[in-house]
């Protein structure tokens, strides 16, 4: 798995003016009528090529290193999601995200809290994950895995199966038969 600690006190300037400038994109775009050219461009403009076709992302948006966040095709993430990327995040084609997800691919060192540690997320084809949940840094959720409402996921769910609660654990495995 891949792994990164970065220490903020050391952040090029050129880093911190990027951060700032994707910082006034993620505003405007939370203050733009949403399904509007205007709307459209700014999310273009933070993402660039890393929006997949027909997906849709609905403000109001928080999160950080916009650059590290990989957006299939047909994706829906609903609205007050927080994609803290900054150790990357893929988010497959056909998946879909509740209100108020929470994608959290860095944290911080438990003794130099200005010291993050980060480890990347990878949401794969078709996987559902359910209002309020968390998935947290080195996480896969598998081919058509639902994650719960309100679930912690600290390890991987695999393909189909289900995961709940907190911390979340898997509850079945789905007939991929059906889909």
């Amino acid at each position: 798995m891949d792994f990164e600690r970065v220490d903020m006190r050391e952040m090029k300037e050129e880093e911190m003016i990027k951060a700032g400038e994707m910082a006034e994109i993620v505003f405007k775009l939370n203050h733009t009528l949403p399904n509007t050219d205007e709307y459209n461009n700014l999310l273009k403009e933070l993402l660039g090529d890393n929006l997949g076709e027909n997906s849709q992302i609905i403000a109001p948006i928080a999160g950080a290193a916009f650059d590290r966040l990989k957006v299939g095709n047909n994706v829906f993430i609903n609205s007050n999601s927080l994609l803290m990327a900054r150790g990357g995040i893929t988010v497959e084609d056909d998946v879909m995200m509740a209100a108020n997800v929470q994608l959290l691919s860095n944290n911080h060192d438990e003794y130099d809290r200005q010291v993050i540690t980060c480890k990347p997320i990878h949401i794969k084809k078709g996987a559902w994950i359910g209002a309020g949940a968390s998935i947290l840094p080195g996480v896969t959720i598998g081919e058509y895995a639902i994650v719960g409402a309100g679930a912690i996921v600290t390890k991987d769910v695999g393909d189909y199966e289900v995961a709940v609660g907190v911390p979340a654990k898997v509850v079945k495995t789905l007939d991929k038969d059906k889909f």
